[in-house]
């Protein structure tokens, strides 16, 4: 497998211009920081707390490349949103953003060679490089309903 086609598809899924429809970036661009603190479905994360999610699973991946062997408690996984202020949301997202590229780039620089060995837990290196567009992916869809019932709630008040 090539690792700039297992890059490509990271950042395709992350950055847009792919098949599929919007990709992260996309479904995030004009949300408030009041907006994706919102929890406009009772039970289900928020917006904020999925991309605070989304970025412990690019830092879980990114450590495991160099070698850590780390398995994330649940606070870790899901981080809490600690403050609603806008200053902080778009920290958060450029942190995001910063994490996406920083695996965009180890996975073009991963030796092809390694993809089939475990990479810091049971699932190979190739599992965890193709789980990260699709874990994007349904978190993306994910934003987009939390965003419809955001809208919604909003015609209801």
């Amino acid at each position: 497998m090539e690792m700039t086609l297992l890059a490509d598809q990271i950042e395709r899924a992350f950055r847009g211009d792919s098949w599929h429809g919007p990709a992260v970036l996309e479904v995030l661009a004009g949300i408030t920081a009041e907006d994706a603190a919102a929890h406009p479905i009772a039970g289900a994360h928020s917006i904020w707390e999925i991309v605070l999610h989304m970025a412990s699973g690019y830092a879980l991946v990114l450590g495991r490349i160099q070698g850590d062997r780390i398995q994330l408690e649940e606070d870790q996984e899901w981080p809490s949103v600690q403050e609603v202020r806008d200053d902080l949301w778009q920290a958060d997202l450029a942190r995001l953003d910063q994490l996406n590229r920083q695996l965009v780039r180890a996975v073009g620089e991963f030796s092809p060679a390694r993809l089939g060995d475990p990479l810091g837990s049971e699932f190979t290196a190739a599992t965890q490089f193709l789980g990260a567009p699709q874990h994007d992916l349904y978190h993306a869809g994910q934003i987009v309903m939390l965003k419809k019932a955001l809208a919604r709630s909003r015609q209801q008040t």
